[in-house]
C-alpha cells in the first residue's frame, strides 16, 4: 500500500515539475524582450525613430499590461548610427548575449536589410518600421522578418499619380544616395512613366548633407514641372527650406515630397509646405480612435506629437504580444505563424493583415498640407485614402522567392 502512494506522490511531483518546465520553456529566459534598434541621434532620430518611438512601444508594453503569458516584457533601445555595421553588431549581440525576441523599427533601409537577414539566420523576428525599401518583403524577404507600416511602392501610389494626374508629367529626382533612396526613385519613376510621364534626370546625395544648392540648380535648369525629393527626415526638409529660398516654387516648378511625416511640416512651416501633398501610413487627426490614441501618446511622450512610425511601433507591438499570447509561446515559428493569421484592425492599420512575405498590407492615405489647422500638429488634410491591395504590389509582384511558385 505505501509503495502505491509513494508511486501516486512520485508521479504527481513529476507531473507539477513537467507543468512547471513547460511553463517556463514557453517564454524563453522568463521574459519577452523587445529591442527598438534605431537612429538616436541622426537625420531620422525625430519623426521616424529615437525616442518618439521608444517611447510608443513602452506606452503599448504598458497598456498590453506590461505582462504575457504570466512572464514580464522588457524594452531595450539601442543607437545605430545609421551604419549598418553597427546595427548587426548590436542585434547580434541581443540576440546572442541577451536573448531578445523581437527587434523593431530599424530605421535606414540598408540597416533594416542587414540586421533582418543576420536575425533571421538566428531564428528572430524583426518587424521593420522606419525602413521603407521594397526589397525587405521583395528580393531579400525572409521567413522571420515583417515589414510593417508602409514602403517604397505604397509612397509613390498615392503622391506621384495625384501630381502627375494634376499635369506634372516631367520629374528630376535629388534622391538620398543609399538603399532607400534608389529604391524610392525607382518606384516613382515607375508610376510617373506608366501615367505617361517622363523622369529627365537625377542627382544622387549623401546622407546628412546640409548644402543642397547645386543639386537644386541642377533640377532647376533641367526644366521639369517636378522636383521629386527621394529622401526623408532632416534631409528633405533642408532641401525644401533651400528650394524655398532660391524661389523654385514660385519660379513655376513644384516640389514633390515622396517621404514626409509632419514633424517634417511642422519644422518646415505651413507656410513653406503650403499645398504640399504626400503620402502616409495614417494621420492623427484621421478619425475619433485616432485622436484618442495620439492624446494617450501626448501624455506618455511628455508632450510629443506622434509621427506615423510612431504609431506603427505601438500597433505591432501590440500585433506581437498579442501574437505570443495566441501561440501561448515567444517560440519565433509559432509567433510568426499567429501574426500571419490575424486581422490587423486598429487605430493605426484599417483592415490590416501581414502577408506571407512579411508585408503588412493596410490602407494608405494622401495627404496635403494646410494654414488653418486647429491644433499646432494639425498640418494636412486627408484628401485621399488608398485601399491596401492598390498601395502595396500583390505579392506575385513583390517578388519574394518564399512565396513565388
Amino acid at each position: 500500500m505505501k509503495s502505491a502512494i509513494y508511486a501516486g506522490v512520485s508521479a504527481a511531483a513529476l507531473a507539477l515539475g513537467a507543468h512547471g518546465a513547460l511553463a517556463q520553456d514557453a517564454v524563453s529566459d522568463g521574459v519577452v524582450k523587445i529591442g527598438v534598434l534605431g537612429d538616436m541621434s541622426g537625420v531620422y532620430s525625430t519623426g521616424f525613430s529615437g525616442k518618439g518611438a521608444v517611447d510608443a512601444v513602452k506606452m503599448a508594453v504598458r497598456d498590453f499590461g506590461g505582462t504575457v503569458l504570466g512572464k514580464p516584457i522588457e524594452v531595450i533601445s539601442a543607437d545605430h548610427q545609421n551604419k549598418a555595421d553597427v546595427a548587426s553588431a548590436t542585434a547580434r549581440q541581443w540576440i546572442d548575449q541577451d536573448h531578445v525576441d523581437m527587434i523593431t523599427d530599424l530605421t535606414n533601409s540598408a540597416v533594416a536589410l542587414a540586421v533582418q537577414q543576420l536575425a533571421s539566420e538566428k531564428k528572430t523576428i524583426t518587424m521593420a518600421t522606419g525602413a521603407a525599401t521594397a526589397d525587405l518583403t521583395g528580393k531579400a524577404c525572409t521567413q522571420y522578418g515583417i515589414h510593417y507600416g508602409y514602403d517604397t511602392h505604397a509612397l509613390p501610389v498615392g503622391t506621384a499619380s495625384a501630381v502627375v494626374k494634376n499635369g506634372g508629367d516631367s520629374w528630376y529626382f535629388i534622391t538620398a544616395d543609399y538603399a532607400f533612396g534608389h529604391a524610392l526613385q525607382n518606384n516613382t519613376a515607375e508610376v510617373v512613366e506608366g501615367l505617361g510621364g517622363k523622369v529627365v534626370g537625377s542627382s544622387d546625395v549623401p546622407l546628412a548633407t546640409t548644402d543642397f544648392s547645386s543639386y537644386l540648380l541642377q533640377a532647376q535648369s533641367s526644366g521639369a514641372k517636378v522636383i521629386g525629393l527621394a529622401n526623408a527626415g532632416q534631409d528633405t526638409v533642408n532641401a525644401i527650406k533651400q528650394a524655398h529660398e532660391f524661389g523654385i516654387v514660385a519660379g513655376g516648378q513644384q516640389l514633390a515630397g515622396m517621404l514626409v511625416l509632419i514633424s517634417d511640416v511642422k519644422s518646415l512651416g505651413t507656410d513653406v509646405a503650403n499645398g504640399l501633398q504626400f503620402t502616409t501610413g495614417w494621420y492623427w487627426n484621421q478619425d475619433d480612435e485616432s485622436r484618442k490614441w495620439e492624446a494617450e501618446y501626448e501624455k506618455f511622450s511628455g508632450g510629443e506629437a506622434p509621427t506615423f512610425p510612431h504609431a506603427a511601433d505601438y500597433s505591432l507591438t501590440m500585433a506581437y504580444l498579442n501574437a505570443v499570447k495566441a501561440a501561448g509561446t515567444d517560440d519565433p515559428d509559432k509567433v510568426r505563424a499567429e501574426l500571419g493569421k490575424m486581422k490587423i484592425d486598429d487605430f493605426f492599420a484599417k483592415g490590416g493583415h501581414i502577408r506571407a512575405d512579411g508585408l503588412l498590407e493596410h490602407d494608405m492615405y494622401l495627404l496635403k498640407v494646410k494654414q488653418d489647422g486647429t491644433d499646432p500638429w494639425d498640418v494636412a488634410d486627408v484628401v485621399r485614402t488608398i485601399p491596401g491591395n492598390e498601395a502595396y504590389a500583390s505579392l506575385e509582384e513583390g517578388g519574394c522567392p518564399l512565396v513565388q511558385k
